[in-house]
């Protein structure tokens, strides 16, 4: 083979969500889109808030075309990240400054640039708590380090300490945490980042090596009911955070995130000029220029999350009246709910036949369950309960 066989496995077929989400395409050509209800992507459908319009139509009225869509410094625009560093010390308390931030596109790049710039040796380890996002196993096997998965808590999805204990050892090099977590929902409560963070630094001493938490944050700010999410750099000084814009301001096409890096880290300055060298050598440097400002004049700012949680609560209470069995989501907007059988990819299928696109979580290290996405419109999911129906009933019959 002329090319890369890893790269061609990853480029010949699509993921497992995006697969569904083009079968919807097709399938609503055929029966049309009012009767097909996709749950596949988690694609933002809550309106971007005013500020971030408002700043373009400014930008683009008041800046010449090289001042707006030039080149920024590789780690991004210094005002954009000081305007980042304040909010960030403003809101939690910390003492951030510009220099600790290194701008991105979105939260993917984020999480590449970290693993290449941690990965040391192809024995390097990043440890991931079921259920997570599959694109994590991709990511760090393509900066050459080795995937391991601690397996799912599920009574509460919180983390299984007694498998995580077990799994770190002297080749760890990370632990990825996702909270608020895509696909259950759960956000981490501060006892289970005390714990982490305590576990962390017993095994740091244990090995006399350095163990990092990369905490990918896209969803900090969807919450529900006064839940709170844990600062983690407040409670484990080796923590790097991958921030992205995509859902906060409905931005997932515009690719526009960060990697902070504090001070506290160790050796902080040598890791940020490797984050820095990930990024030249992934080709992420200079992240867009016009969306570095949009950011910067709407940082703090979110949709409408009382939205979500309108879809939110429609969907869980439909559900679990029709006798599903489903963890309510504290943030993000994904529903996390039980398969009607232990093969959670034969679930789907059924599923499909009622043109519900549904997506397995067997990818997400979670077998046995599925991810409902309901960032999606209201009415479909009022739609949509006559066909949840019908596929709980195969299941009763």
């Amino acid at each position: 083979m002329i090319v890369a066989e890893d790269m061609y496995e990853l480029g010949s077929k699509r993921s497992a969500i995006r697969e569904l989400f083009e079968y919807g395409k097709q399938r609503a050509a055929v029966v049309g889109a009012e009767n097909v209800y996709d749950f596949s992507l988690g694609n933002p459908t809550v309106p971007a808030p005013d500020c971030v319009n408002e700043k373009i139509r400014d930008l683009t009225r008041t800046l010449d075309s090289i001042s707006l869509h030039g080149y920024t410094s590789a780690q991004g625009d210094v005002e954009t990240r000081q305007s980042i560093a304040d909010y960030l010390n403003k809101t939690y308390g910390t003492k951030f400054h510009a220099d600790n931030f290194y701008m991105t596109m979105g939260a993917a790049a984020s999480l590449s640039i970290c693993f290449r710039a941690l990965t040391t040796s192809a024995e390097d380890e990043f440890i991931a708590i079921a259920p997570f996002f599959p694109e994590y196993r991709v990511f760090v096997e393509a900066n050459g380090a080795k995937f391991v998965v601690v397996p799912p808590q599920t009574s509460d999805f919180q983390i299984d300490f007694d498998a995580m204990e077990k799994a770190v050892n002297a080749h760890t090099k990370g632990i990825i945490i996702n909270s608020p977590n895509n696909p259950s929902g759960a956000v981490y409560s501060e006892e289970t980042i005390k714990q982490l963070a305590e576990l962390l630094r017993k095994k740091e001493k244990e090995f006399g090596t350095e163990i990092f938490i990369l905490a990918d944050e896209p969803y900090r700010e969807i919450v529900y009911d006064g839940v709170q999410v844990p600062y983690v750099t407040k409670y484990y000084d080796n923590t790097l955070v991958c921030y992205s814009y995509s859902k906060s301001l409905s931005l997932p096409g515009e690719r526009i995130g960060y990697v902070l890096v504090p001070d506290e880290v160790a050796e902080s300055k040598a890791v940020y000029a490797a984050v820095a060298g990930a990024g030249r050598a992934l080709g992420y440097v200079c992240a867009p220029s016009m969306f570095q400002k949009v950011v910067a004049s709407c940082v703090g700012q979110t949709g409408d999350v009382e939205m979500y949680k309108k879809n939110r609560d429609l969907l869980y209470d439909g559900l679990t009246k029709i006798g599903f069995t489903c963890f309510k989501p504290q943030g993000a907007f994904y529903l996390f709910m039980k398969a009607l059988e232990p093969d959670a990819d034969a679930f789907c299928e059924k599923a499909k036949e009622e043109d519900l696109l549904i997506v397995s979580a067997t990818g997400f290290g979670c077998p046995g369950y599925v991810r409902i996405s309901y960032c999606v419109d209201y009415d479909m999911i009022c739609r949509s309960f006559a066909a949840f129906e019908r596929l709980y009933k195969k299941y009763e019959q």
